[in-house]
């Protein structure tokens, strides 16, 4: 089996489980979900994170993985730190991917006591990767003076996707979200503005994840 199609039998296979603990929640303790109610830190604490993040794909790599935190009217918005990885398999050498991920989710809605929908996620982030052949500002002696005009070690992402949330019954674990994502990158988007025959696949990529948001428990 390979590497892509073990990790998205996982994540399947997670979101399978998930389902069906999810069925099992109550009503009474649904209300009280419903407030998403979240750590509440003092001072430096803050700084915690509020959820953990596995995905696929994306421009972070073949996976990644990282922690990020919730804020604004009923953490509709959100900041990440991922770190991904290429094995040698993509490339000469074992790289490692670093984002900086901000999301958006403008609206849930709520299908039954132990699911939720997201219809719109938005956003955007930036991603470096290691490996002395890509370049920042300084392009290499190598190369004619203003040969390239971007550096290829940085990518600005942009995306759309959809979410799925579901409601468990753990003490801190209360809520799980699989989704999925289209994004694409400024060169993709010149690429596709400077050549009208590029078709959606050669600058759109599909990526898969998996959100845990850690909640305040409730007393019961």
């Amino acid at each position: 089996m390979s590497v892509k199609r073990l990790i998205i039998s996982i994540l399947a296979a997670f979101v399978g489980l998930l389902t069906v603990s999810a069925v099992e929640v109550d009503s009474t303790a649904v209300k009280r979900f419903d407030k998403r109610v979240r750590w509440h830190y003092d001072g430096w604490e803050r700084l915690k994170p509020k959820t953990v993040t596995l995905r696929y794909a994306g421009g972070m790599g073949l996976a990644a993985g990282g922690v990020g935190w919730q804020y604004g009217r009923r953490d509709r918005a959100s900041t990440e730190l991922l770190v991904g990885f290429l094995p040698r398999h993509y490339g000469n050498e074992f790289r490692l991917t670093f984002t900086l991920k901000e999301s958006f989710e403008p609206w849930s809605i709520r299908c039954c006591p132990w699911l939720a929908v997201e219809p719109l996620t938005c956003g955007a982030y930036v991603t470096t990767i290691t490996g002395e052949e890509f370049w920042g500002s300084r392009e290499p002696k190598r190369y004619p003076k203003h040969y390239y005009n971007f550096a290829s070690r940085l990518r600005l992402n942009v995306f759309l996707g959809q979410q799925v949330s579901f409601y468990t019954r753990n003490d801190v674990l209360r809520l799980v979200s699989a989704y999925y994502e289209l994004s694409t990158n400024e060169i993709y988007l010149l690429s596709r503005a400077t050549n009208s025959y590029l078709r959606p696949r050669d600058y759109l990529r599909l990526s898969f994840g998996i959100r845990m948001q850690i909640c305040k428990p409730v007393d019961r």
